[in-house]
C-alpha cells in the first residue's frame, strides 16, 4: 500500500520503519529540516528513551487512557527499541528508577540510529514539507494535500505530536486533520509542566534542587499525590521530576492545588524533634541558624524558619519546645498553595488528544476513516516522566505501522 506518515518524530519513525518492514511504500513527511526535532531535546539532551520496568510498572505510570495501550505495549515493549537502538549501533544503560538513556548521554546518537534504521528499511524522507490536509473518500483515505498538489495515498498515520514545544514543530496540525475528517478532539491542557505557587519565596531560592523529598498535593481533604524523589524551585515556583508527574495528576484544575513537601522523609516526628535537640546541645551558644547549619541548606532553612514564623538569630538555648513542635511539623509539611500551571507551549507532553473511543486500540486504527492511523501524542494518553511517554509513542507508532493493510 502507498503509505504517508504524517510526522518525523518518535511515533512517526517507528511507524515508517515497520510499514516498511511489512513490504509497504512509504514516504514520511516532516515539516522541520531534520528528523525528530524534540526527540533531540529529551532528558535535558540525554534521550530518556524508555524505561525499563516490567509491564505492571509500565501501566502504573500512566496517567491517562492505560487500558487503550494493552495492545501497542505487547506489540512494542521497552526490550523492542532497546534491541532496535542497540542494533542500530548504539549501546545503552538504565540509570536510577529504571530510565534508560544512551550510554553516551546524547540524544543525538538515538537520532541516528532511527533515521539510519528507517532508511535502510526503504523509507523515502521528506523534509521541509507540510501537508496541509489528509483527503478521504468512501469513508477512506484517499491522500494528502501539500500546498496546492495533491498526492495520492492508500493509508496514512498521523504522528504530528501535540502541541507543547511549539518550535520543534508540535504545531497541532494532526489535531486540525483529526476533527476536520470527524474525529472528536478532547480539551488539550499541560502535561508534566512546572507550576506556579502563590508564595513569592520560592523565587529567594531559584535553582536549589531538592533530593530525597517527599511532595504530596492535596484537593481539600483529599491526598491526590504523594511520592518521593526529587524536584527543584524556580522564579515561579517548583518545577522538577516531581513536580511534573505531580501536574499530570492535577492537570485537569491545578489551582487551588496545596502541596506539601517533607524534607525529611527517612524520619518520624519524633525522630526529627530527637535530631533537633541533638543539633541544639551540640551547638547551644550559637544561634538557632547557626546551631542547626546541617539541617539544611542555607537558604532552604532560613526560609523555612521564615515559614514557621521563628527567628534564625535566636540563641539556641532559647529555643522552646513549642517552637521546636512547630519547626518539625513545617520540616514535615512545608505548605505551598498552587495558582496554576505554566503555559502549554513549556509542557513536555500535551494531555488531551483524539478521543480513544474513537480509535482500535488493537491497531491503531481510526473507527471513522478507514485507513486512517493515529500514534504518539495525537492521542488522549499520557504518562508520568521516566520515558513513560517516549515508550507510549515508540509502541503506538510500531503497532500502527505494523497493522496497515490488515
Amino acid at each position: 500500500m502507498q503509505t504517508a506518515i504524517i510526522g518525523g518524530g518518535a511515533a512517526g519513525q517507528l511507524a515508517a520503519i515497520k510499514a516498511a518492514q511489512n513490504g509497504h511504500d512509504v514516504t514520511l513527511f516532516e515539516q522541520n529540516e531534520k528528523l525528530g526535532k524534540k526527540l533531540y531535546i529529551t532528558g535535558k539532551g540525554r534521550c530518556n528513551l524508555t524505561n525499563a520496568c516490567n509491564r505492571d510498572g509500565f501501566f502504573r505510570n500512566i496517567a491517562r487512557n492505560p487500558r487503550f495501550l494493552y495492545s501497542a505495549y505487547a506489540c512494542f515493549d521497552s526490550n523492542a527499541i532497546i534491541e532496535l537502538i542497540e542494533n542500530a549501533g548504539v549501546p545503552t544503560k538504565t540509570e536510577r528508577g529504571q530510565r534508560v538513556f544512551p550510554a553516551s548521554d546524547k540524544s543525538s546518537d538515538v537520532l541516528k540510529a532511527l533515521e539510519k534504521t528507517v532508511r535502510n528499511a526503504g523509507v523515502r524522507i521528506r523534509l521541509n514539507t507540510r501537508v496541509s490536509e489528509i483527503l478521504s473518500a468512501n469513508g477512506a483515505v484517499s491522500g494528502v494535500r501539500i500546498g496546492n498538489t495533491t498526492e495520492p495515498f492508500d493509508a496514512v498515520v498521523l504522528a504530528t505530536g501535540g502541541i507543547s514545544y511549539p518550535a520543534t514543530g508540535s504545531t497541532g496540525d494532526g489535531f486540525r486533520f483529526a476533527r476536520a475528517l470527524g474525529h472528536t478532539v478532547t480539551e488539550l491542557r499541560p502535561a508534566l509542566i512546572p507550576l506556579e505557587t502563590e508564595e513569592t519565596w520560592c523565587s529567594e531560592l531559584s535553582g536549589l534542587t531538592l533530593k530525597n523529598v517527599t511532595l504530596s498535593a492535596y484537593r481539600g481533604k483529599k491526598k491526590v499525590f504523594s511520592e518521593l524523589g526529587e524536584m527543584l524551585f524556580t522564579h515561579f515556583g517548583v518545577s522538577g521530576p516531581l513536580v511534573l508527574s505531580c501536574s499530570s495528576v492535577i492537570a485537569d484544575a491545578p489551582g487551588g492545588t496545596v502541596l506539601k513537601i517533607d524534607l525529611k522523609p527517612g524520619l518520624s516526628e519524633e525522630q526529627l524533634d530527637a535530631r533537633l535537640l541533638r543539633d541544639l546541645s551540640s551547638n547551644i551558644r550559637k544561634s538557632l541558624a547557626g546551631a542547626l547549619y546541617g539541617l539544611l541548606p542555607q537558604r532552604l532553612l532560613t526560609a523555612v524558619l521564615k515559614q514557621a514564623g521563628i527567628d534564625g538569630d535566636i540563641p539556641a538555648a532559647q529555643f522552646s519546645k513549642s517552637q521546636r513542635h512547630t519547626l518539625t511539623e513545617c520540616l514535615k509539611a512545608l505548605p505551598l498553595h498552587v495558582k496554576g500551571a505554566r503555559p502549554i507551549a513549556e509542557a513536555i507532553v500535551t494531555r488531551g488528544g483524539v478521543d480513544v473511543r474513537e480509535v482500535d486500540p488493537s491497531t491503531m486504527e481510526s473507527k471513522r476513516i478507514r485507513n486512517l492511523f493515529f500514534a504518539g501524542e495525537m492521542l488522549d494518553v499520557d504518562a508520568f516522566t521516566g520515558g513513560f511517554n517516549l515508550q507510549i509513542a515508540w509502541a503506538t507508532g510500531a503497532l500502527a505501522g505494523s497493522s496497515i493493510g490488515e
